[in-house]
């Protein structure tokens, strides 16, 4: 589903990703880990066609999203650690510009946006503007917006910064449940004890660099994924 093939992106005379090779497939939720700087939002910008990379390819579900941007980002939805919205819209209309992009029909967005505002508990904010939306309102409704059109890869910057326990709880339930329909995951994130009980697949980042990947269990091994990464970072 994303396949990142000897990626290398570099600015000035530092490599910020260098050489990266990555498979996420269908049905994996695959968690991206390292320390600040490390590369990982280089790497996802890239994956979405933000950042132009030097070297190497990434697919989206076979499109190059170098050669067939427009095509690629059909297939995946993502939302970054600080979502940059239209705050003159209200909710509702900035949920339904995004349906319009994507062309889905009134009854599937009708439902969909029904089904994730009555989960993230924003139901009763879609008609406020979005200039008067907290961070975490403003998060919930960019997690909403991306799930409308029901993406084949969800790529995720950080989404749990800003979410209350029960958003947070949530998130983890619709990633299962698009993961159980075939939907590939690929986010970053600082929190090491979310990432080993909800990743199946973690890949560890360190100055530009891949430097472990693999199943969850096979990276962290006897030990915690925490000590792993402490280890590595060093």
């Amino acid at each position: 589903m994303l396949e990142i093939r000897n990626l290398t992106k570099t600015y000035g005379n530092k490599k910020a990703v260098d050489q990266l090779t990555l498979h996420i497939e269908p049905g994996q939720i695959y968690g991206f880990i390292g320390h600040n700087g490390a590369g990982k939002t280089t790497t996802i910008k890239s994956c979405c066609g933000i950042v132009k990379f030097d070297e190497g390819e990434i697919l989206i579900n076979g499109i190059s999203i170098k050669d067939d941007p427009l095509n690629a980002k059909k297939e995946f939805a993502y939302i970054p650690d600080n979502p940059d919205l239209y705050e003159f819209m209200t909710g509702i209309q900035y949920l339904n510009f995004v349906a319009d992009i994507y062309g889905v029909s009134a009854q599937d967005r009708e439902a969909r946006i029904k089904q994730y505002a009555d989960a993230f508990g924003l139901t009763q904010n879609l008609a406020q503007k979005i200039s008067s939306y907290s961070h975490g309102m403003a998060q919930k409704l960019a997690i909403i917006s991306a799930l409308i059109h029901k993406p084949k890869l969800l790529i995720m910057d950080e989404p749990f910064v800003g979410l209350d326990p029960v958003a947070s709880h949530a998130v983890k339930e619709i990633m299962h449940e698009m993961c159980a329909d075939g939907c590939a995951i690929f986010f970053s994130t600082h929190i090491l004890e979310v990432a080993e009980k909800l990743c199946d697949h973690i890949a560890i980042i360190k100055n530009g660099k891949l430097i472990v990947s693999g199943p969850t269990e096979q990276v962290h091994g006897d030990t915690s994924l925490e000590d792993v990464f402490l280890e590595l970072a060093e």
